[in-house]
């Protein structure tokens, strides 16, 4: 599944780790899911869309990974 985790972590001058302690996810979880290699569950989908405060749908979207 294509995200944007990436960039909106980019934009906030966060690291794969900075990310992952405030998701409460292993730094393999993020950089696994920012490759496409793992789309998350929906709860963690909910966790990140939250924290960047946009819709899931804004960071997810169905499809071929980035």
């Amino acid at each position: 599944m294509k995200n944007k985790l990436r960039v909106l972590r980019a934009e906030r001058d966060w690291t794969q780790a900075m990310l992952a302690e405030q998701l409460d996810v292993s730094r393999q979880t993020v950089n696994a899911i920012e490759t496409g290699k793992y789309d998350p569950a929906l709860p963690l989908a909910f966790r990140i869309a939250r924290l960047f405060g946009l819709s899931i749908e804004e960071i997810f979207e169905p499809g071929e990974s980035v």
